[in-house]
């Protein structure tokens, strides 16, 4: 599974295309609603500055994903609708190819922690086949390491409630065989894998910047996408 047997040739991104409406970026407001105490004015907060950007960058974004898959893409919009005391600590837009939701199939995130944002793919507990998956990337290893850039910001995380992740140049192969072992055989397991910018990045503020990198992003782990969704 080399780069060029997993993905597909690089076809011309929406930037290419006229009539997309320009993003206007993330700034220290954003972040910083993630410190706001109480249920209702975080979300108060979120839904008036944040929901926005992420309905626009889901709505500008789900054609890019359609175009690179091949699949029909959806945007959903984290509502967390189900919340009634602790107010939320991060957000996002998730792209999946089933219009009513996405948590049962492999799927693209953008999304936010007050520390920093993130573009990924992701497998988690709630999604179909993914013991499947994991065997058949557990074959192509070696291909996966290869096809994930170097010292680029990209990371690995088994748990999508927590922040934190393990930097892929800092993952060894057998850490990495233990990630998708658990995905195999761990029923609750899960597995994301795309780039952290921290809050501070400069790139987080030019917004039609930010557009390119997830359009970039995208490409890289679309070949992820395609072994999961098979």
């Amino acid at each position: 599974m080399t780069k060029t047997a997993l993905a597909e040739d690089k076809v011309p991104t929406l930037e290419e295309q006229p009539n997309h409406c320009s993003f206007p970026g993330f700034n220290s407001s954003d972040f910083d609603v993630f410190a706001i105490p109480g249920l209702e004015a975080r979300m108060e907060a979120l839904i008036a500055g944040i929901r926005p950007k992420l309905e626009q960058l889901g709505n500008r974004l789900s054609p890019e994903l359609t175009i690179l898959s091949g699949t029909e893409f959806y945007p959903h919009v984290a509502k967390h609708a189900r919340r009634t005391v602790n107010p939320p600590k991060d957000t996002w837009v998730a792209f999946s190819p089933n219009k009513r939701g996405y948590k049962a199939h492999p799927h693209f995130q953008i999304g936010m922690w007050g520390t920093h944002a993130f573009i990924q793919f992701a497998v988690i507990y709630e999604a179909d086949g993914k013991a499947e998956f994991a065997a058949r990337a557990l074959d192509k290893l070696d291909e996966i390491r290869s096809l994930v850039p170097q010292g680029a910001s990209y990371m690995w995380s088994g748990d999508h409630m927590q922040p934190g992740a393990v930097p892929h140049d800092e993952m060894s192969r057998d850490e990495l065989v233990t990630l998708f072992e658990r995905l195999r055989t761990v029923k609750a397991a899960e597995l994301l894998c795309g780039i952290h910018l921290d809050r501070n990045d400069p790139l987080l503020q030019d917004g039609e910047a930010f557009v390119a990198k997830v359009e970039s992003v995208f490409q890289t782990l679309m070949p992820l996408y395609q072994l999961a969704a098979r």
